[in-house]
């Protein structure tokens, strides 16, 4: 395969190309990843579909709008060196162009069948892809991949013991009986969701927002702002149960319902802000490189168009296909309580946090699935969907070869399109 070289005619004409995978991109990660922020709201009776979809829609988009900027770097994720395309910088284009449509098409294919997957790991498979068939086996980080591969693995196993102890604790303790320990096991529950979502907010979320203002918290700092949201965000809480339950039966299922309607948003957000790289991380790729080609000043800062590009995708995405994958999380793998949600929410953001400052590769939505199974598994093996998880568990293993492989077939179908 020798040197592709551009036109002044076909680099407007990629650009455009790009710019429409990219949507295409992002509406795929709208349809599918969704079920991190909206599935068990929705598996638990507390959020209707269209509720979730109309409150996953706002968040999602002031996440990925706001503050998922920074992201070029990210969805590298140290897979290939984009230094070793220096001298043909067409080929990196038509790599990520390729990446982009391969992400795009395997999001679309899992979203309609109702398989959560985990969107870095199908754009990761299809830089991989690309990588292998342009550079060759030697030149894939393949200590990125075993990582991501591991996760797997961690991911599920590490949530489903953590969900399983919450809903253990909370079903001995609360929903079966009244107890003495009641008020303090509920308050422990919304402290730690608290500190999780705002720790979740401040490192990932609001991390680009503060380094757009010159803010860099340390991971101390975070910590201790988490802390203090989480303190205010208990107090807030057991002062509007007081009162909202003060003359009313005893139903502790209804104060998880509230607290699940205001972890899903703090988590869309937070998912919009991280995942939009998932989407748009190619596309801004290939904007600076076309940049770079002309001869025009570029920046390693995400341009806003792009973001909101990515943002609408997020939202038409979830509008339309979202509902899938939210009853495949919410109602297919264990019938759900809010107890049951909220404990699985909770499991699923406290492993991310922790595994992230640990630099722990994990899918958010490989911890959701694994945390609703521990839930199950409380309940008893047999209140567990098993052909549905085997299918899940499935999707799982075939989504980095498919993205790789699908890469290469639009690679060549884009070179040869493009070139001359």
């Amino acid at each position: 395969m020798g040197i592709v070289e551009l036109t002044l005619f076909g680099i407007p004409l990629i650009l455009i190309s790009a710019i429409f995978l990219g949507f295409f991109s992002a509406y795929g990660v709208g349809a599918n990843d969704v079920a991190n922020a909206m599935g068990t709201s929705v598996g638990s009776k507390v959020l209707t579909v269209k509720q979730a979809i109309l409150i996953a829609a706002v968040f999602e988009f002031l996440g990925a709008f706001l503050a998922g900027g920074g992201v070029t770097q990210t969805i590298r994720k140290g897979v290939i060196d984009p230094e070793l395309f220096a001298e043909n910088l067409d080929i990196f284009i038509y790599g990520m162009i390729a990446a982009l449509f391969a992400s795009g098409v395997w999001l679309l294919i899992a979203s309609l069948r109702g398989w959560p997957v985990s969107t870095t790991h199908t754009i990761v498979g299809a830089i991989v892809g690309f990588g292998i068939y342009t550079l060759g086996m030697d030149k894939i980080n393949w200590s990125v991949v075993a990582n991501i591969g591991l996760s797997w693995i961690t991911s599920p196993l590490s949530s489903a013991l953590v969900a399983g102890v919450f809903y253990y604790i909370c079903k001995e303790f609360i929903i079966k009986k009244q107890t003495r320990y009641e008020p303090l096991i509920v308050n422990f529950y919304i402290f730690l969701a608290g500190f999780a979502i705002a720790l979740i907010t401040v490192t990932k979320g609001l991390k680009n927002i503060f380094k757009q203002q010159g803010f860099a918290p340390t991971f101390s700092d975070s910590v201790l702002i988490s802390v203090v949201a989480a303190l205010v965000f208990t107090f807030i809480f057991y002062t509007f149960f007081r009162y909202k339950f003060k003359n009313t039966t005893r139903n502790p299922e209804a104060q998880f319902a509230y607290l699940m309607v205001f972890t899903s948003c703090a988590v869309a957000f937070a998912h919009g802000s991280n995942d939009v790289a998932n989407a748009i991380g190619p596309l801004a790729a290939v904007n600076q490189a076309t940049n770079q080609l002309l001869n025009q000043p570029y920046s390693l800062e995400t341009p806003l168009w792009i973001l909101f590009l990515g943002a609408a995708g997020i939202v038409v995405g979830l509008a339309t296909l979202g509902y899938r994958v939210m009853k495949t999380i919410g109602e297919k793998i264990v019938t759900l309580s809010p107890s049951k949600g909220f404990s699985a929410q909770l499991a699923a953001a406290l492993t991310v946090v922790i595994a992230s400052q640990l630099n722990m590769p994990v899918s958010t939505t490989h911890t959701l699935v694994g945390a609703v199974i521990g839930i199950g598994l409380v309940e008893g093996i047999g209140s567990i969907n098993v052909k549905s998880v085997q299918t899940i568990v499935m999707s799982w293993v075939i989504t980095l070869p498919a993205g790789a492989l699908l890469a290469v077939i639009f690679l060549e179908i884009f070179m040869n399109l493009f070139t001359y």
